[in-house]
């Protein structure tokens, strides 16, 4: 399986696994590579590292296009209240976090309809606050997404090897089975024709009439 599909199925599976407000959290990856006309998942995941302590933050979006240097504000989410802050990403930008409580560890975004002029840096930075007994906290963390955009997907390095490796593993599967059975087959092959020589042995005794040693062994 591709590296950066298992880091999407892993966000998915956070998602899917782990209830809102839960103090559970997992870090994933950013996939780094879209596909033009698409939609895609930005992902940024922010852990606190004391759960016990109560806390809020701001997810703010930024992006630099590929040749320039200065990041745009393009997004921010605050409490339920996200919102588009640049044009260029009006009614393409999805908000796709965690929702329903001011302690925001997961900051994803879906573009929707990619496009090649979306190619670039994505920084994502959270705004914390820890409020502690005492004090309040305030912490930032950035984290940076290299998007590619390009005409169609690409399969991985990881990818063809996991085929290869099922196929190899398929053959070696069936050349087992085949051993197996060959080794059966000589085996029962071996067990009849020393039967069909005791067999022979003792009617031969009984021929010329020495003691019967195969008494017990029935004889077609």
């Amino acid at each position: 399986m591709p590296l950066g599909m298992i880091s999407f199925l892993a966000l998915c599976i956070f998602y899917i696994q782990v209830p809102q407000g839960q103090t559970a959290c997992a870090e994933v990856d950013s996939m780094t590579e879209a596909v033009a006309g698409k939609g895609f998942l930005l992902g940024c995941i922010s852990c606190k590292r004391r759960e016990e302590v109560p806390g809020s933050a701001i997810v703010d979006w930024y992006f630099k296009a590929a040749g320039t240097e200065e990041f745009i504000q393009i997004f921010q989410y605050e409490y339920n209240n996200p919102t588009i802050l640049h044009e260029d990403f009006e009614g393409r930008l999805e908000w796709q976090g965690t929702m329903g409580t001011k302690d925001v560890q997961t900051g994803a975004i879906f573009i929707h309809n990619v496009t090649y002029n979306d190619t670039g840096t994505y920084l994502c930075t959270f705004h914390r606050t820890l409020y502690l007994p005492l004090y309040e906290e305030h912490v930032e963390i950035n984290k940076e997404v290299e998007l590619t955009v390009v005409e169609k997907a690409n399969p991985e390095l990881t990818s063809v090897i996991s085929e290869i490796m099922m196929y190899v593993l398929i053959v070696v599967l069936q050349l087992w089975m085949i051993g197996v059975l060959i080794y059966c087959y000589r085996k029962i092959y071996a067990e009849n024709e020393a039967r069909e020589a005791r067999k022979a042995a003792c009617s031969q005794n009984k021929l010329v009439g020495s003691k019967d040693p195969c008494d017990g062994i029935y004889l077609e």
